[in-house]
């Protein structure tokens, strides 16, 4: 139990830290320069003890090191050749870069926001009634549709914040429309080769952590970065980020009349 209660407080610190920046840009018009960096960390440490704890560790780890080594490898040749999201290039304030093209940050980022996504599409591939390879690619196909609705609120957010820039700004909101392509192929890549190594890996998922958890975390970080959209005058982003995600959070805390046994008897 003191796995699921240290979970329950990264989470909990997630949404606090979410608010806390919500409130500074409020108020003085901008968060501390390290309230990204580690909100990202807190919410990527809840990932892997959720991630941990209910699918066991093999099977936890098994997609936070995919995720990052995918996520790592699209991302570095996307800034090096523009091929993958378009023309682009980060900035210093995500800090250190792995050969100068990427912060260190980012791999965190893509599992932290990947994992909160596949656990919503795949409860929903469950509900379906799906199995085997068709609930994996179903998993994957629409972890992807989640995740990059993620970005539509975000990413003009963070290029307004200084944190990357687009060399060549495209028709939404300045974001060239290959990104959100880029995402969603990132992202089906990662999930693709989990869902096969999952396999290899064995393992039952376990009843020690909530299916709501990673909704929450998923909610409060969409919540927080539509509200900063309005917040610096970004409301177009921000009423298309309300329609995108706002979907996934509603299917993901719905009962699942799959689990509902199991669910009903566990408390957040």
């Amino acid at each position: 139990m003191t796995l699921r209660k240290a979970t329950i407080g990264l989470l909990a610190l997630s949404v606090a830290l979410n608010l806390v920046g919500i409130g500074f840009l409020a108020t003085v018009g901008h968060p501390p320069a390290l309230l990204t960096p580690l909100t990202t960390l807190v919410t990527f440490a809840f990932a892997v003890l959720h991630a941990g704890g209910s699918l066991g560790w093999r099977r936890g780890i098994g997609p936070l090191v995919i995720v990052a080594v995918t996520g790592l490898a699209f991302e570095s040749i996307g800034v090096a050749t523009g091929a993958v999201y378009g023309p682009y290039h980060y900035t210093a304030k995500l800090g250190p870069k792995f050969l100068d093209l990427v912060p260190f940050l980012i791999p965190v980022a893509w599992f932290m926001m990947i994992y909160l996504s596949f656990r919503i599409a795949n409860d929903l591939a469950d509900r379906w009634g799906l199995r085997g390879f068709w609930q994996d690619l179903a998993a994957a196909g629409l972890g992807a549709v989640a995740m990059t609705a993620c970005d539509l609120a975000m990413d003009p957010m963070m290029v307004a914040a200084g944190h990357w820039v687009w060399e060549k700004p495209g028709p939404y909101f300045g974001i060239p429309l290959q990104n959100f392509w880029g995402w969603w192929l990132t992202t089906f890549t990662a999930l693709g080769l989990y869902g096969l190594l999952q396999r290899w890996l064995g393992g039952r998922n376990r009843p020690l952590m909530t299916s709501a958890m990673p909704v929450i975390a998923y909610a409060a970080m969409g919540a927080s970065t539509i509200a900063a959209d309005f917040l610096i005058g970004l409301g177009g982003p921000g009423m298309v980020g309300i329609f995108a995600m706002l979907p996934w959070i509603g299917v993901g805390l719905s009962p699942n009349p799959q689990t509902r046994s199991t669910i009903s008897s566990e408390k957040i």
